[in-house]
């Protein structure tokens, strides 16, 4: 499957995978479509096989800290308006243990004898450190690690970040005198590397641990990214060695919260984009990374791919799996069954990557067709591969593209059909958009709406 990796109405952000067994699990906060806030009351659970990715099953929900339709709460002290945000699962001697981050409440540890659930309250968080750490108890990002030595670690914060060891008789427990505090600094630390504000803490803590090396994944300072550190210890100290993606690259950006896990034999980076117009309404996403014999991950680019390898242009594209989208416009939710990219307008660059367009030297054109909605205006939208019109349009993007064809889009609602220049091989395609008013009017319609796009496909 494409981005979003899960079915495009199910909104998981903050997604934590784990794999356990011959499954990856996704677990992670829950949105709504054009919701005002963040995150709702349940843990929803996804599962794939490691050898096909695509497959998808949903659990349901595995834990609540409110009443659902279904379900009483599984606390008993959180009320009913209480918020689930940001969990982690770990597995320690055949139990998996859920970390609860409540928002405004204590935080708790959930037990299960199986990785989908369903979960049930262990205990709330027991310490004896102070309350101004861990926020009153409530543990804010929880990331559990067990070392393969049994020993455990919980890893929390908000603009600082703290980490402290658990007692794994129980995995509730903090044990005295092993806190932590700033282990990624909030403050500017150049002999770690942390050299700008740029790189300090945010939130969203995740560790991982790849050969003896330990992977420090976390939200950095004031940014849609995902940043990485490492040390030889799983309690640092921790060196800032660069940003795995940016979520935020040419795209409506917000927060961003994920980790790595590898999947068959394939590293990837899990992360999130916003949609619906709003920093609260987030979708899961996935890419491939390469972690080199030095340790380091080199940035990748944002796709459209998921687990794919390539996009089939000769199949429905749904517009919403764009990995670029600028000038204002976004995705949005018309119902369960309807998504598209909206708030279209002449300063609007959307695209894709990657379409393998195959080997075909017999076809010197192809059609093109798009479904839109229109909104009054007559547009172009015009189709290009590579790159768009000009070097300075995109930020992740610095190549002229070639453009390939056009289409012209009316006041109503239809199917555009369109012959533009065939193409062979692997692309990135890339949609821009004009108008022909000139003078006061294309000051006018500079920022209007022009249309809505549903979908489109290439035919030869």
């Amino acid at each position: 499957m494409a981005n979003p990796y899960l079915p495009k109405w199910e909104y998981i952000p903050d997604g934590e995978p784990r794999v356990f067994g011959d499954r990856v699990y996704i677990y992670g906060s829950h949105d709504k479509a054009g919701s005002g806030s963040f995150c709702d009351c349940v843990l929803k659970c996804w599962s794939a096989p490691v050898d096909n990715p695509n497959q998808w099953v949903c659990h349901g929900d595995i834990f609540r800290v409110g009443k659902t339709r279904d379900h009483e709460s599984d606390t008993d002290w959180t009320g009913d308006k209480a918020k689930l945000f940001a969990p982690d699962v770990v597995e320690k001697d055949g139990k998996y243990f859920l970390y609860a981050y409540i928002e405004g409440k204590k935080g708790c540890v959930a037990v299960s004898d199986h990785p989908e659930g369903p979960f049930k309250v262990l205990s709330q968080y027991k310490y004896n450190i102070p309350e101004e750490v861990c926020n009153g108890g409530i543990f804010i990002d929880p990331a559990v690690f067990v070392d393969d030595d049994g020993r455990a670690y919980i890893y929390c914060g908000y603009l600082k970040s703290f980490l402290a060891e658990l007692n794994p008789d129980n995995m509730y427990e903090i044990l005295d005198d092993t806190l932590i505090e700033d282990f990624i600094p909030s403050e500017l630390r150049p002999e770690d590397g942390f050299d700008s504000k740029e790189k300090l803490f945010f939130e969203a803590a995740s560790m991982r641990k790849v050969g003896d090396t330990y992977y420090m994944i976390y939200s950095p300072n004031d940014c849609p990214k995902l940043a990485y550190a490492t040390s030889d210890s799983p309690v640092g100290p921790f060196k800032f060695r660069g940003y795995i993606v940016d979520s935020g690259a040419d795209y409506p950006d917000g927060n961003d919260h994920g980790s790595i896990i590898n999947v068959n034999g394939q590293w990837y980076i899990f992360y999130h984009r916003m949609t619906n117009g709003s920093i609260m309404s987030r979708r899961g996403c996935v890419e491939r990374i390469e972690i080199l014999p030095d340790g380091t991950i080199p940035m990748v680019e944002t796709t459209s791919l998921g687990f794919e390898t390539s996009l089939n242009p000769y199949q429905i594209t749904d517009a919403d799996i764009a990995c670029i989208l600028t000038g204002g416009a976004f995705v949005t939710e018309r119902n369960v069954f309807s998504r598209v990219i909206r708030n279209i307008t002449t300063e609007t660059v959307i695209g894709y990557k990657y379409f393998d367009f195959g080997d075909d030297f017999g076809s010197k054109t192809m059609e093109f067709a798009a479904k839109v909605r229109g909104m009054g205006t007559d547009c172009r939208m015009n189709i290009y591969i590579d790159g768009v019109d000009t070097a300075d349009r995109l930020k992740s993007v610095n190549t002229i593209g070639k453009k390939i064809g056009s289409i012209t889009i009316g006041h109503d609602d239809s199917v555009i059909t369109e012959v533009i220049e065939a193409v062979t091989g692997r692309h990135s395609v890339f949609f821009t958009f004009e108008t022909d008013y000139s003078g006061w009017m294309a000051d006018y319609f500079k920022g209007r709406s022009l249309f809505e796009l549903e979908s489109f496909v290439f035919m030869k």
